[in-house]
């Protein structure tokens, strides 16, 4: 990525914070939506990826360059952030992201999110303890900090298998603490690296202000697009488990040609749809199909439950709920689908989830979406994640 995108974009509040209504929770009732994260709204994929590009640029501009790092990304909004900031990194990275999902014959290290609409976490411990023995730094990423007690957390149970030793930071593009807050982890030797500091209380009290009015749908009607192509193919690899960022990247990468080569000549608007946790694969496609000359945006489904509103201002207008492609019983969304010529869908899920798959189709045929392409994304030494 940095012989790709080398060039480092001063970013405002403007360019990265929108306020949403959270819906059914009360400890934090407002989410800041970053319109260039590639999450919850359409994205340019080479604008998501610059981002990424500028938060590895901050690290990189104050640490050592024969630092070995272990990036930890957290699941679910930041799994792409983390995995992107890990491979624009000069330094020897692995990277590893927190999970919500159950890996097959794993063992895990548990800590909680304590303001989330899904508050249990996991980090997948087999084969990491020697490399976070062996790294000189551990940075978590997220797309933004406000207390970072979910951090602490995390860092309790590491520091149950590496000792007191470890350094850790903490890369967010967002960095919401108090002041106070941010003189505690600086005392504690844990460096923070963001782009911008927010006032988060203020910010917050922005809720209020408007209608939540927006269109919300259920996608369970067996509505399906005229065309839907499905495709079983390996994947670029499974980041539930600690990878060497650089090799991944050149998996997803691969991954991206091939797919590709799919996309019909007729395909100008192109729309590629990553699903909950999966999304840096889905990035990499996105990216690759705009390089090509090719109008296309990037973002994913979600677990995160999120008010909408007609105003023109507020950054969610449409959303449809579906069934989850992971877990039976499990609600997941969609927010601000539009047509498009082709719409790829990128997913890790067991094939099996027929009814989450329907649910999503019938969304982007509602959305006004009729070509559709399924990838389902196998692990090659996990079938089932």
């Amino acid at each position: 990525m940095n012989k790709i995108l080398n060039e480092q974009k001063t970013y405002t509040q403007s360019d990265l914070v929108w306020v949403a209504g959270r819906e059914n929770n009360s400890r934090r009732p407002y989410l800041l939506v970053n319109p260039l994260q590639g999450k919850h709204v359409p994205a340019d994929p080479l604008a998501v990826r610059a981002l990424y590009s500028a938060l590895a640029g901050e690290i990189a501009s104050r640490t050592g360059a024969e630092e070995r790092v272990l990036v930890i990304g957290f699941a679910e909004t930041a799994t792409a952030v983390g995995a992107g900031v890990a491979a624009a990194l000069p330094q020897e990275t692995e990277y590893i992201q927190t999970t919500r999902e159950d890996v097959t014959g794993a063992e895990y290290l548990y800590f909680s999110e304590v303001h989330s609409h899904a508050t249990e976490q996991k980090l997948v411990k087999d084969g990491l303890i020697p490399i976070l023995r062996a790294a000189d730094r551990v940075i978590f990423v997220d797309d933004e900090v406000t207390t970072g007690n979910t951090i602490l957390n995390l860092i309790r149970e590491l520091e149950k298998e590496c000792g007191p030793d470890c350094r850790y930071a903490i890369a967010s593009f967002l960095n919401g603490m108090e002041p106070a807050v941010r003189d505690r982890f600086r005392k504690d030797s844990i460096e923070l690296f963001y782009l911008l500091e927010t006032e988060n209380q203020k910010l917050g009290m922005q809720v209020d202000r408007f209608a939540y009015d927006g269109e919300m749908q259920d996608a369970a009607d067996g509505l399906l697009p005229e065309q839907v192509e499905e495709y079983q193919l390996p994947g670029a690899g499974n980041t539930r488990r600690a990878v060497e960022i650089q090799e991944y990247q050149k998996q997803c990468e691969a991954l991206a040609e091939k797919l590709s080569q799919t996309v019909p000549d007729s395909a100008g608007r192109v729309l590629v749809l990553g699903t909950e946790e999966l999304m840096y694969p889905a990035l990499i496609t996105a990216s690759r199909l705009q390089t090509a000359g090719r109008e296309v945006r990037f973002h994913a489904t979600t677990r995160s439950p999120i008010r909408t509103s007609r105003e023109e201002d507020y950054p969610l207008h449409s959303r449809y709920r579906l069934n989850s492609l992971y877990e039976e019983g499990r609600t997941t969304f969609v927010y601000n689908l539009a047509a498009y010529d082709q719409v790829f869908v990128l997913t890790d899920a067991a094939q099996g989830r027929t009814d989450g798959m329907a649910s999503l189709l019938s969304a982007l045929k509602k959305a006004g979406n009729d070509q559709v392409k399924i990838f389902w994304l196998v692990d090659t030494d996990e079938k089932h994640i």
